[in-house]
């Protein structure tokens, strides 16, 4: 449905929308002036936040993959890549270039609603993905089953025919709201209770180095009742720096994590828009006014997001604020610089805001293995 807006309201749309047209114009002929700064680089390093451990002999498959969150994630916590399906092409192309090595399957072959799944059967012991979320965010509508993204009948259909040790599922926190109570009873526990002992929490990506506020939850199922009771949700790694007794490392604020002047304020970037699969092609990143307020405090312009930190520079907002580019929205996301995403700017802005954290997935995989009785605690060398 169309918002409902005023004439003047859209008039003040469009201005906004041709002066900006014209101003990135002016930037890609170099006529914007960038008072001297520099490319930011990030003092935050992902990668750093996932210690790649020893390979302990665990195989994982990914469903829904997108952009790999936790695709990344299981790999830096000793897992074998078994496969990556998705239906989107351009997340294919991701995950491929950044891992060439792997089997990924896309299009109608990477449909989890399609597969036959009979062949993986006994080859896989961790099955892991998030199930398309807009059936039950704020922003999708949230029509839960009647919404034909919901694709947590397909996860279940898979888990069940391919019967792994574990299974790990992720999705947005409003779907243990009471709204859906019954759908998460009837449609996820219910057909799953025969094989499966199942845990439910949420956790926040800023506990795990994240500077973002981004709360998830997750569904974590064992079939050994031991696993079960051994498994434990991984604790927070990460405190703010202010806190009375914090932990031996502290999360960052976005604008440190970025690299950018210290300006006298810095906290957790707002939840980035996970919107891929809308109709706008947008490159902004912004999901709530609230947000908007959190951006404007941090100086940071979270419109307009550019391909590459270069072009950001080049192309200031009239405000001054500081320019995102899609490394830096990574960055806020826990991926490490070195996994490039393929795609334009707004392809790759939803393959980010999709994703799971990857810091936060790598410590659900630790705590997984740890259930399942594997030494998860070996770094690579």
């Amino acid at each position: 449905m169309p918002y409902a807006i005023s004439d003047e309201k859209r008039d003040w749309y469009r201005l906004v929308s041709a002066r900006s047209r014209q101003r990135k114009k002016a930037a890609s002929n170099g006529e914007l002036t960038v008072g001297g700064r520099a490319v930011n680089r990030p003092n935050l390093q992902p990668e750093d936040l996932m210690p790649r451990r020893e390979q302990h002999g665990l195989r994982a498959l990914s469903l829904f993959s997108g952009g790999g969150g936790l695709d990344l994630a299981f790999e830096r916590a000793g897992y074998e890549h078994v496969a990556s399906f998705d239906i989107l092409e351009i997340c294919a192309a991701t995950l491929r270039q950044c891992r060439p090595q792997w089997q990924v399957c896309s299009g109608q072959d990477g449909d989890v609603g399609q597969v036959d799944w009979s062949s993986f059967t006994g080859k896989v012991d961790v099955v892991h993905g998030g199930p398309p979320c807009q059936p039950f965010s704020i922003a999708g509508r949230r029509s839960g089953s009647q919404d034909d993204r919901d694709m947590w009948p397909a996860f279940i259909a898979a888990v069940l025919k391919i019967k792994p040790a574990a299974f790990v599922a992720e999705n947005v926190p409003g779907l243990l709201d009471a709204k859906f109570r019954a759908y998460v009873d009837e449609a996820i526990l219910k057909p799953l209770a025969p094989q499966y002992h199942v845990v439910k929490f949420r956790l926040l990506a800023s506990d795990f180095g994240v500077p973002q506020v981004r709360k998830r939850v997750f569904f974590v199922g064992f079939r050994s009742s031991e696993a079960a009771g051994n498994f434990r949700a991984p604790p927070p790694t990460h405190r703010t720096a202010n806190e009375l007794f914090p932990l031996a490392h502290h999360t960052l604020g976005a604008r440190e994590a970025l690299g950018l002047p210290n300006i006298g304020h810095d906290c957790f970037a707002p939840t980035i828009r996970s919107g891929f699969t809308g109709p706008r092609k947008s490159t902004s990143i912004l999901n709530s006014k609230a947000s908007q307020a959190v951006w404007r405090q941090l100086c940071i312009w979270p419109n307009g997001v550019q391909k590459n930190r270069e072009a950001a520079l080049m192309f200031p907002p009239e405000n001054g604020h500081f320019r995102l580019s899609v490394q830096d929205c990574a960055v806020l996301q826990g991926f490490p610089e070195g996994w490039v995403f393929e795609g334009a700017a707004y392809q790759i802005i939803g393959q980010i805001g999709n994703s799971v954290c990857p810091p936060v997935g790598y410590a659900i995989a630790n705590s997984v293995a740890q259930a399942l009785g594997v030494d998860a605690s070996s770094v690579k060398r």
